[in-house]
């Protein structure tokens, strides 16, 4: 079943425009370590920081994956369609990579309305569809396997290219989301399904829908990254990622309506602080063994935070800069986002929270794809050029 922007995006981006902004959701994993005994409160939340400095689109790697290092507060993330034999998609993504730069710089004419772009940054990537046209045995060729409590649109699953805008300014956001769309309109490009999201200021964890302090753990380091997020240098598509999206309903209501200790034995975690069930403070990280005089886990067998340990899982690490939605009282949850090396790191630790995982009983997937997220770019070398050999070239009149 579609919502209203599975069609076009246009509803969409008019929720960014009128600003939403209520608190986040996210559902992550996290790695499993023994942590100290006892609890550490958090008293005081951390200040919420001003707008962010200006984030240069150009280097190794796209802008919006792992800088700026604290997602912004606004994204809108939307998804197209190209023409099925229609021409090569080189084209249409170094224009698109000229367009983005602008708009990062300021020098955008008044595509923004004369206002400053601020931490705006654009995270492109392209669809299997796509990808497997140029050779099949490539790092994003394959589509995401089916899964548990998934509500199938023809329009909101898979996709060929995906455009994530994010910025402190849901005003910026939104105009550059708009300039954006009219240039992939000039190219044949038609969105599938659009939708804005939002998280509170903050730095490190911040509270969800669900009212948890979540994105406790990410990789972070120079070492984590490469080793998890990162695909390897050397070859062609080295500084992409492979990113998987899921629009993920939540039952908000129901969960609230358990009392704390319920929720709480579902998540794995204090709801005051995120501190781990088997003790310690919120950045600690969860010790899976530990247990009661009696012998029980203290962290539940089905907790969240036991089943999507990437420990427990199999998989590697994966860098998740997801967002809050609420397009009605009936349609809220997490727009997830994930960066990793292998498609298998999401998929194993999906599968196993489709095996058993308390909280997947509120969830249900609404839209959902994996695209690889090209490398960076800069004047020399456009936007997709190590997968579709293009040329920067602007359209002509």
């Amino acid at each position: 079943m579609n919502s209203p922007s599975d069609t076009s995006g246009s509803e969409g981006r008019r929720r960014l425009l009128l600003g939403l902004i209520p608190a986040t959701f996210a559902l992550g994993a996290c790695r499993a370590t023994p942590g100290p005994p006892g609890r550490t409160v958090a008293t005081t939340p951390p200040a919420a920081p001003g707008p962010g400095a200006p984030v240069v689109a150009a280097g190794a790697h796209q802008a919006g994956i792992d800088r700026p290092r604290q997602p912004q507060q606004h994204t809108v993330l939307t998804v197209y369609g190209l023409p099925e034999g229609g021409a090569p998609p080189g084209g249409t993504l170094g224009r698109l990579g000229i367009a983005i730069a602008e708009l990062s710089s300021g020098a955008s004419g008044g595509r923004l309305a004369g206002m400053p772009p601020g931490d705006l940054t654009v995270t492109v990537g392209v669809g299997p569809r796509l990808v497997s046209a140029v050779d099949p045995k490539l790092p994003g060729a394959a589509e995401l396997p089916a899964f548990a409590r998934e509500e199938r649109g023809e329009l909101t699953w898979g996709g060929d290219l995906l455009v994530q805008i994010s910025a402190s300014d849901p005003l910026v956001a939104g105009l550059a989301d708009a300039s954006l769309s009219a240039s992939l309109a000039a190219d044949d490009c038609v969105p599938r399904w659009s939708q804005p999201g939002f998280r509170p200021a903050g730095t490190g964890a911040v509270r969800n829908l669900l009212g948890f302090p979540d994105g406790i753990e990410n990789p972070r380091s120079a070492a984590e990254l490469a080793g998890h997020v990162w695909l390897p240098a050397g070859g062609p598509l080295a500084g992409g990622t492979i990113a998987v999206v899921r629009r993920l309903r939540i039952d908000v209501p129901e969960f609230q309506a358990q009392p704390v200790s319920g929720q709480e034995r579902v998540i794995g975690r204090h709801r005051d602080d995120g501190s781990p069930l088997s003790g310690g403070a919120a950045t600690d990280r969860i010790d899976l063994s530990a247990k009661t005089p009696d012998g029980r886990y203290l962290v539940p067998a089905m907790a969240h935070a036991r089943r999507a340990n990437s420990l427990a899982s199999g998989g590697g690490l994966m860098l998740r800069r997801g967002y809050s939605y609420r397009n009605a009282p009936d349609d809220q949850g997490l727009l997830f986002v994930s960066h990793q090396r292998e498609l298998r790191t999401f998929t194993g630790t999906q599968q196993r929270l489709d095996e058993g995982d308390d909280l997947m009983r509120f969830v249900t997937a609404t839209a959902s794809g994996t695209f690889l997220i090209l490398p960076g770019f800069d004047g020399r070398r456009p936007l997709g050029q190590p997968l579709f050999g293009t040329k920067s070239t602007r359209r002509t009149p």
